[in-house]
């Protein structure tokens, strides 16, 4: 059994470890609030431009746009990997990884290469791991989304989509559900199908000024980068609050383990007592 010097230098390290964790935790909390504020202020523009993408690509017009043209036989797609740039968030970053390794199996298995753009370090170590060519990358968005940091990246890939040298275009991504749970999703951005922006029942027919080329052009390019604000709006979010949620658990774990740290020095103190009292004992009945 440990000396009692040895526990008590034990306890005093879990104590100031749980300090950490419990200020981690607090700031967490803090950043969790914000992300969540600024995740459901952005839900509703995605949401609209969503639908309006749904009826667009629903429309009687003569022009298409390749972003709604659907490219059977697929040989080559690009993937947006959307993770955080720190850890200590619990399986947050672990969970879209494994998703998105699934489905890189599914693509190696059909044939299908794959060019990446990485959101987030975490992100960018796991695809250069996997030897997964990366076109593009961004790292050190901070604690608030910045449109203008995204652009570039996200260019890439939608160039090579209308160049024709990637077939589709996917995003994985956390989807905040609530504090407790967050949703690792892989989905196709490019070209729009029905599962992406829904089914519509009557066709829509519009008015287009100056032209009809430019206004899908602009239209169709902001609703894929209001989508991607929005994926790393949510991926935000939900790493704050895995974040807070892991460091609680931290803090009570700690906590457990100096609570039963204490009962063992006390018990070797009262066993060193003991021992000293019978030694007493017999020394005097010697004597």
């Amino acid at each position: 059994m440990a000396g009692g010097k040895e526990i008590r230098n034990k306890i005093k390290s879990v104590e100031n470890t749980r300090k950490i964790t419990k200020a981690m935790e607090m700031v967490a909390a803090s950043k969790m609030r914000k992300a969540q504020e600024r995740m459901r202020q952005s839900r509703p523009y995605g949401e609209k431009i969503r639908r309006v993408a749904a009826h667009l690509s629903h429309a009687i017009t003569e022009y298409k746009h390749p972003f709604l043209i659907n490219r059977d036989g697929a040989k080559k797609v690009g993937l947006i990997v959307v993770t955080s740039d720190k850890g200590l968030c619990g399986g947050l970053n672990s969970n879209v990884l494994r998703a998105v390794l699934l489905k890189m199996k599914e693509w190696d298995e059909s044939g299908v290469a794959v060019q990446a753009t990485a959101i987030g370090n975490k992100g960018l170590g796991f695809m250069q791991r996997a030897g997964v060519e990366v076109v593009s990358q961004v790292i050190g968005l901070g604690d608030t989304p910045h449109l203008e940091k995204l652009i570039g990246p996200v260019k890439v890939q939608l160039d090579a989509f209308n160049e024709g040298k990637i077939d589709r275009l996917y995003i994985a991504y956390n989807r905040f559900v609530n504090t407790m749970k967050q949703e690792p999703v892989v989905e196709q951005l490019l070209p729009l199908s029905d599962d992406t922006v829904g089914t519509e029942s009557t066709r829509w027919d519009y008015v287009y000024e100056p032209d009809a080329k430019s206004v899908i052009d602009e239209l169709l390019v902001r609703y894929v980068e209001a989508l991607i604000y929005q994926s790393v709006a949510e991926n935000m979010a939900s790493e704050q609050s895995a974040r807070m949620v892991a460091m609680k658990a931290a803090s009570d774990n700690a906590k457990t383990v100096i609570g039963e740290l204490k009962l063992v020095y006390n018990k070797t103190r009262q066993a060193a007592i003991t021992k000293e009292l019978s030694e007493i004992v017999s020394g005097a009945a010697a004597v």
